[in-house]
């Protein structure tokens, strides 16, 4: 099974997702089955952030002084016997609600967008080779398409 547990550290956050731990959640559970880990307990963080931190995690750990839309660390460590801990995603808001005048629905499926890409790149997908952008595109696009067909069990959220 896999998790993931929720922060925000940007109030804006919730004025577009009420619930954020129950909506990530639920994204992952229309995941397609090679992603749910069911004999395995899985679990990442994903930090709902803004430009000002995710700027500062960027120059840090990554020696680039910009903000982005997400960033990704894979730890990949096991904690015990059937636990692991994949790593750490965070989004930022301003990248998120671009333009201002997004809707609702449209933010939230670019959101679970880059959700998903985050999530590969704890995997170990990358994008730094051409051959790897296709292959990780590819599947982020699959995993989003089969997310979007269900996205009426999450919107409310």
């Amino acid at each position: 099974m896999i998790r993931v547990e929720v922060f925000d550290d940007n109030l804006s956050w919730k004025k577009k997702i009420k619930k954020t731990s129950i909506f990530f959640n639920k994204v992952l559970s229309l995941f397609p089955e090679k992603y749910k880990f069911k004999k395995k307990n899985i679990s990442f963080s994903l930090l709902l952030s803004d430009n000002k931190k995710i700027k500062e995690l960027n120059k840090k750990f990554r020696k680039k002084n910009k903000s982005t839309d997400v960033l990704s660390f894979p730890l990949n460590k096991k904690i015990n016997k059937n636990k692991y801990y994949l790593g750490d995603i965070i989004i930022s808001y301003q990248f998120m609600n671009k333009p201002k005048s997004i809707n609702n629905l449209n933010f939230k499926k670019k959101v679970i967008r880059i959700f998903i890409h985050g999530f590969l790149h704890l995997l170990g997908y990358d994008h730094l080779r051409e051959k790897d952008y296709i292959k990780m595109y590819n599947e982020e696009l699959k995993i989003f398409e089969l997310v979007d067909r269900k996205i009426d069990k999450i919107i409310k959220i």
